[in-house]
């Protein structure tokens, strides 16, 4: 099944705002987007971008049943915001397609784990290290009760991980706990994706 997406859908409705993981998007070029139910994740993860992130996956499941398609450029971020966009996935009717463009690592491959299908462009490149955990300050219970809580989401994207690539868990948690660095063709023979998307043009003769 192709994992681009067919622009006969066309909502009636304007996306939602999504805020900046890096360089804003020209509103017309996220609107024309949205229309062909794309939705970037780019930068950093963080509880503004997941909030973003979530309510354009939520609208587009609203307007029908065909593919979102979620295009992955991220070196991670926070783990608790990663897990929220998880959680709406986890919940949308219609499936959903990721394609890393660039890079995927950390809490981003949370999101990526998530995802029904699974693919990358062939130069894109993968890090398995552990997602951080967001910034806690307060007293002593409450930030070994943090921590306490990270280690859970942690443990539940180790889960995620050992299942789509069929490696087990004691594998996945040393490949984080090391920081392997994967190429597409890598990240596809670790099971990582599921797809290196090939070239549509001839090279050069």
């Amino acid at each position: 099944m192709p994992l681009y997406p067919h622009p006969h859908h066309q909502p009636e409705w304007q996306p939602p705002h999504l805020p900046p993981g890096g360089p804003g998007l020209p509103g017309w070029l996220e609107e024309r987007l949205f229309d062909q139910r794309i939705v970037m994740l780019r930068g950093q993860l963080t509880a503004e971008t997941a909030t973003g992130i979530a309510a354009a996956l939520l609208t587009l499941d609203s307007a029908g049943p065909e593919a979102i398609h979620l295009h992955v450029s991220s070196p991670g971020g926070d783990l608790s915001a990663a897990l929220s966009v998880v959680d709406v996935m986890d919940a949308l009717s219609a499936p959903v397609h990721a394609l890393v463009t660039a890079e995927a690592g950390g809490a981003a491959l949370a999101v990526l784990a998530a995802a029904d299908q699974r693919a990358a462009y062939r130069h894109a490149r993968f890090r398995l290290n552990e997602p951080r955990a967001a910034g806690v300050t307060g007293t002593a219970d409450e930030v070994a009760a943090a921590a306490g809580q990270h280690l859970r989401e942690l443990e539940e994207v180790v889960v995620r991980l050992a299942e789509i690539t069929g490696k087990p868990r004691s594998r996945i948690e040393d490949d984080l706990s090391a920081g392997r660095r994967l190429t597409a063709a890598e990240a596809l023979e670790y099971g990582l994706i599921g797809e290196v998307v090939a070239p549509k043009k001839n090279g050069p003769r």
